[in-house]
């Protein structure tokens, strides 16, 4: 009997190459890979969910924005203080005052010679700018001009128009200054100097940006019995304005005292009259414009 061939497999078989072995252990492999961790994968998110998810925070935002928008403007155009009627109506019938509504403003002319002065006036916060029609009576029966500007929502601090917006109401006009009340006053300190007005009134008010170091001319008018621009907080930010700056107090005048709207919360209780206070405003403010 002859040897077996080295050539020939094993009994019943086919020749095995490298490569049968290779596949024989894989199954092997993967299975213990398999085997390795039996958790399931964590899901993906899908873009939809994420949309939605995107969406409802988006929705929620505008709704916030859309109701602090409403409840502001609800806020601003409740308690506006009216003019009252009786000054408003001895305003209207006075012959030597022409009360023009100029849309953006209120104008009060001088029926007679102007004297060539004019005042650009913001109102308070909250404040119907008719409400200060009987505040200036006097001064434009005297020859100035007078300018009251109608603020959007009744608050000068949203007012973007520049001042020659109202100053360009009256171009016969050359000589101007600005001024206002409370909030006014406010927005005046930030106006004074533009379309070449350096002169600045504040009537119960005080300046929250510092003009010490301009040239301008200042007049602060205030009341000794104002509960809301206190004597305190008017002396306190007395140093942002320039060292000459000159002060009017009216004895027992209250911040209700400048206009002619009524009563004002949280104001102190005025023991001069109103016509009187009107009377010495009007005298205060001509003197401060026709001083050479």
């Amino acid at each position: 009997m002859s040897a077996p061939d080295p050539a020939s497999s094993a009994a019943d078989g086919d020749p095995i190459s490298a490569e049968d072995v290779v596949d024989a252990e894989a199954p092997a492999e993967r299975s213990d890979e398999s085997r390795g961790d039996d958790r399931p994968a964590p899901k993906q998110p899908r873009p939809h969910r994420l949309r939605r998810v995107l969406g409802w925070v988006g929705g929620s935002v505008l709704a916030l924005v859309i109701g602090a928008a409403a409840g502001f403007l609800i806020w601003a155009n409740t308690g506006v203080m009216a003019a009252e009627p009786d000054p408003l109506a001895a305003v209207r019938a006075d012959t030597g005052i022409e009360l023009v509504d100029e849309g953006t403003a209120w104008v009060m002319r001088p029926t007679d010679a102007s004297d060539g002065t004019g005042l650009v006036f913001i109102p308070g916060a909250k404040v119907a700018p008719e409400g200060y029609a009987a505040t200036f009576q006097a001064l434009v029966d005297d020859g100035t001009t007078v300018v009251i500007t109608k603020p959007p929502l009744n608050l000068a601090i949203l007012d973007l128009r520049p001042l020659s917006r109202f100053t360009d109401l009256v171009p016969e006009i050359s000589d101007w200054a600005v001024g206002g009340h409370s909030l006014g006053g406010v927005k005046a300190c930030q106006l004074v100097g533009n379309a070449g007005v350096e002169r600045l009134i504040l009537f119960a008010s005080y300046c929250s940006n510092d003009i010490s170091q301009t040239g301008y001319d200042v007049l602060s008018i205030s009341g000794s019995a104002d509960g809301l621009s206190t004597p305190a907080k008017i002396e306190a930010a007395w140093p942002l304005l320039p060292a000459d700056a000159a002060a009017f107090v009216l004895d027992g005048g209250s911040h209700a005292s400048f206009g002619a709207y009524g009563p004002q919360a949280g104001d102190g209780t005025p023991t001069m009259p109103a016509e009187e206070a009107h009377a010495r405003i009007s005298s205060v403010v001509r003197a401060f414009l026709t001083a050479p």
